[in-house]
């Protein structure tokens, strides 16, 4: 589980192809402590598994399903993507719970820097759009960040600087893509709604108005 505060950026500096999946090295550019084999982090939003430590850099494993719905098989070496490893559960949640699952990829469709914030326009599939909602949270690539509004096929969003500078996000480019995940509390609100109102819960109970009066209840 992550809470979508990136901790430093890193720049792929290694990929290898291995059929349909890969092996990524990636090289933080910050100091990262507690180096640990096996430990979750979120690369771009994405959670994968720490597999190696060599020198300053680690490898991940991405299989081909990762790479096909996410930006990860996009990347080019020397790209930089955003990092965070796992919270704990003494650590502060000061974003919003992210797992590191991605729902889908969007696209940055508007760019603009008004003064030292960023303002992005970010296009989506319509399989997402239950679960964008204006004020909401979200998480692109790994980021967390607060939804201004939703249209019929994009959302906004205002980015202050400290995020813009600290992540990847200031590198955007228009038409590039960006990796999202919908809040987790939305998407299972709406999987209980939706079956609830295609299948609605059977009768069970025998008892009645009619029961009760029989009883001597009524």
């Amino acid at each position: 589980m992550f809470t979508g505060l990136i901790e430093g950026v890193g720049r792929l500096s290694r990929m290898e192809k291995r059929g349909g999946e890969a092996l990524l090295w990636i090289h933080p550019d910050f100091p990262m402590e507690e180096r640990k084999p096996g430990e979750s982090i979120a690369v771009n939003g994405v959670c994968l598994t720490v597999t190696a430590w060599k020198g300053e850099s680690f490898s991940v494993d991405a299989s081909k399903e990762t790479l096909a719905r996410t930006n990860l098989g996009q990347l080019r070496v020397q790209d930089p993507v955003n990092l965070e490893r796992a919270i704990r559960f003494s650590d502060r949640l000061g974003g919003h719970l992210v797992t590191g699952h991605i729902d889908g990829a969007g696209k940055i469709s508007q760019k603009q820097h008004q003064g030292d914030w960023l303002f992005l326009k970010v296009s989506f599939a319509p399989f997402l759009k239950p679960f964008i909602v204006e004020k909401g949270s979200i998480a692109l690539d790994g980021v967390s960040l607060t939804v201004n509004e939703v249209g019929e096929g994009d959302f906004s969003l205002t980015i202050i600087p400290h995020t813009a500078l600290q992540t990847t996000l200031h590198k955007g480019r228009v038409g590039q893509a960006v990796n999202l995940e919908t809040d987790i509390i939305g998407k299972y609100v709406y999987q209980f709604l939706r079956h609830w109102k295609e299948e609605p819960a059977q009768e069970t109970s025998k008892v009645s108005p009619d029961f009760l009066r029989e009883h001597g209840f009524l």
